[in-house]
């Protein structure tokens, strides 16, 4: 739990004092000489993310100095305390200032603090920060909390993860907040209309289901949010080479990612009427395997042709889409760690969204500057819906051509959510592949933070 790496005040704890160049004299001016003296001969510059333990008279650990760098670089966040957590010796610090945003800054430790350590032990002891007294606890613990059960998910491998793990950790998070949790397992999908999300997963030994959580008062607005949980993708009999199935556990990112964000939103006891959909699946080959070339129904009564069966994601998303927009929600968010082409257009650490409503978009990128939680919005493009015609089905469910594949597949999706509801679709990448300031290497939940924001300024009057 994030608590572990927090402690209460004390007098004994080290202060960590935050430094821009243009603050260092007047700091190192407060401390006594030998403390200037230790700096001067380290060349402590206040550069970003550096950070210089300063030894006491009796060679105990005195102050730690940390650098910010020049405001407005790159280099400078809010997240960047997060470096933190992994630079200090085992004890209890303060922050001796304040950074940017005090808040962001313990966020920023608590995640910058995490481990996945399932499997081994916690390779080093991490320090705690005391909390200083003008920070919401319950709210950075309530955001670490999400962040952390969406990276706990994401990291574990899918021999431990797969759809009834998946089903079963959503089963517990509804019992922690008195939620009710549904789960459609196996041929009942096909007698209650999800074709596709069966015709995905039925290849595999385990069998494919759909979660369907619902938390709050039914006179409530309606938040739905739909999570891609892919279990584990081979690509089906189009199969992928090895190389681009090792980080295939992470193909069900998309339902970490609202599941996270659905403990975050429950644990504030927002006045919304939440549901959270997951069609858990693994893509697999057998004899009983989708093929490319096939027709399949949908719930909303579209027949779809397979172009690839690497391309399973966005057929499980349809089918939970429309059982979502049944219910006309107030909002509606789907995350998918859906197309490669997302990952060449933006990169690692930038997820696209998708919405046709330019209000929505408006407030959620304030959210995302506030959270310092990166998005950028791509185009559902209506020129690009005649790459998925089908001369034989009502669409195809990849483009033709190889073009613009992140926002042909949010098309695709378009096509199964009324134009009338207030809908959102993420293709995050939902994995840090390099360490950064609060982002260990590893599963990453990304955009929750500003959807919890978000929704939270949204709906909580």
């Amino acid at each position: 739990m994030p608590s572990r790496f927090f402690a209460e005040q004390s007098t004994d704890a080290v202060p960590v004092w935050f430094v821009e160049p243009s603050s260092l004299e007047d700091i190192l001016g407060s401390l006594d000489a030998a403390a200037r003296a230790w700096a001067d001969a380290n060349g402590f510059s206040a550069a970003a993310g550096a950070s210089l333990l300063v030894p006491g008279s009796d060679g105990t650990l005195a102050h730690v100095l940390f650098g910010l760098g020049e405001a407005g670089t790159a280099a400078r966040t809010a997240l960047l305390p997060g470096k933190l957590p992994l630079a200090l010796p085992d004890g209890d610090y303060r922050f001796a200032n304040e950074p940017d945003d005090l808040s962001l800054a313990c966020l920023a430790w608590g995640l910058g603090a995490y481990e996945f350590d399932a499997y081994r032990p916690r390779q080093a002891k991490v320090p705690k920060l005391c909390w200083p007294d003008t920070v919401d606890r319950a709210e950075v613990l309530r955001i670490l909390s999400g962040a952390y059960l969406s990276r706990d998910l994401i990291n574990r491998p899918s021999n431990d993860m797969g759809p009834a793990e998946l089903a079963a950790a959503a089963s517990m998070l509804a019992e922690r907040y008195g939620a009710d949790c549904k789960v459609i397992v196996g041929d009942d999908l096909l007698t209650q209309n999800f074709p596709m999300i069966h015709a995905v997963g039925r290849a595999s030994s385990r069998a494919p289901r759909l979660i369907d959580m619902s938390w709050g008062k039914e006179t409530d607005p309606k938040v739905t949010l739909v999570g891609k949980g892919v279990c584990f993708d081979t690509g089906g009999l189009d199969i992928k080479p090895s190389s681009a199935m090792l980080l295939m556990k992470k193909d069900m990112g998309g339902s970490a990612a609202v599941l996270g964000l659905a403990s975050m939103l429950m644990d504030a006891g927002l006045p919304i009427r939440l549901r959270v959909l997951v069609p858990a699946v693994e893509n697999s080959i057998s004899g009983d395997a989708f093929r490319p070339g096939d027709v399949l129904p949908s719930r909303n009564g579209l027949t779809v042709e397979i172009g690839n069966t690497d391309a399973e994601g966005r057929l499980v998303l349809a089918d939970a889409l429309t059982l979502a927009g049944e219910d006309n929600p107030d909002l509606l968010i789907d995350m998918a760690t859906l197309t490669g082409a997302a990952r060449v257009a933006l990169g690692p650490d930038l997820p696209p969204y998708y919405t046709r409503h330019d209000e929505l978009a408006a407030a959620f990128e304030t959210s995302a500057d506030t959270q310092t939680d990166p998005v950028w919005r791509m185009p559902l493009w209506p020129a690009y819906d005649a790459m998925l015609k089908s001369k034989i089905a009502d669409v195809n469910h990849i483009s033709s051509g190889g073009f613009a594949g992140s926002i042909t597949a949010a098309l695709f999706l378009g096509r199964f959510v009324e134009k009338s509801v207030p809908w959102m679709h993420f293709d995050i990448y939902g994995w840090v592949p390099s360490a950064q300031p609060g982002r260990p290497e590893g599963g990453d939940a990304q955009a929750i933070r500003a959807l919890y924001d978000l929704i939270k300024t949204r709906f909580e009057g």
